[in-house]
């Protein structure tokens, strides 16, 4: 590995999350006449995304894929957990309303050690961007969150049509910022798309674990200790 200059990070599951989400869709669903409570949103969309997302080719992205983009996507998905919960299907206004819904920076919540993190990795002199997959909301979401102005870069893979873990999703992030994939370090969530794919670029991955279960970091915080430590010399800066 090269000098580190730069760090990359997934989103969701590493540097947000949404535990109102089953909350949300029981919400508007029932606004829209579909009852479905939350214990059952919360069971049964891992098993929706899971079915749909193996429809889509690895390193493709999902969303511009389907012939009517993300919200196309997203009312599939919704359509599909209607399905499953034996309820009405939903209407296009339904699938509206979430869609914006999730648009919103309200919808999310940062996780109590991203901030923190990020800066500690800022005060060691690193560059940092995200590649996500995600769709055109991302942009708007981590502006609102206050996040954005942390990254040089923001790519996600409605942008390009390709997805992690696809090598060609990370060297177009690294192009941008003229970082060579050796001195460059990946951080996300799943071992596939963010461990495997980062690897396959050429550049080190490392894996947050937040349920504390396995190799990685368990937040940001530690990941900023360890990152110290792959800069012989670097004075640290205290989180």
């Amino acid at each position: 590995m090269n000098q580190l200059e730069a760090v990359t990070f997934d989103v969701t599951g590493t540097l947000i999350h949404c535990p109102r989400m089953a909350e949300i869709y029981s919400e508007v669903l029932g606004r829209h006449g579909i009852v479905a409570n939350e214990e059952d949103i919360r069971r049964l969309f891992p098993v929706v995304w899971q079915e749909l997302d193996c429809r889509t080719p690895s390193g493709r992205d999902r969303f511009t894929d389907h012939p009517d983009g993300a919200i196309g996507w997203w009312g599939r998905l919704i359509e599909r957990l209607c399905e499953l919960l034996a309820t009405a299907p939903p209407t296009p206004f339904t699938v509206a309303e979430l869609y914006h819904r999730f648009a919103m920076p309200s919808s999310w919540e940062v996780y109590s050690d991203t901030r923190a993190g990020l800066r500690a990795l800022e005060r060691l002199g690193l560059r940092l961007a995200v590649v996500s997959n995600f769709d055109e909301r991302l942009s708007e979401i981590l502006a609102g969150l206050s996040l954005a102005d942390h990254f040089e870069e923001v790519l996600y893979s409605a942008q390009l049509g390709i997805a992690k873990p696809d090598p060609r999703f990370f060297h177009h992030c690294l192009s941008a910022m003229e970082v060579k994939p050796g001195a460059a370090l990946h951080v996300g969530n799943r071992r596939l798309e963010d461990v495997e794919g980062a690897e396959a670029a050429g550049m080190t991955a490392i894996l947050i674990r937040r349920t504390g279960e396995g190799p990685g970091c368990t937040d940001l915080r530690e990941l900023a200790h360890r990152v110290a430590g792959m800069l012989p010399g670097s004075p640290y800066a205290a989180v």
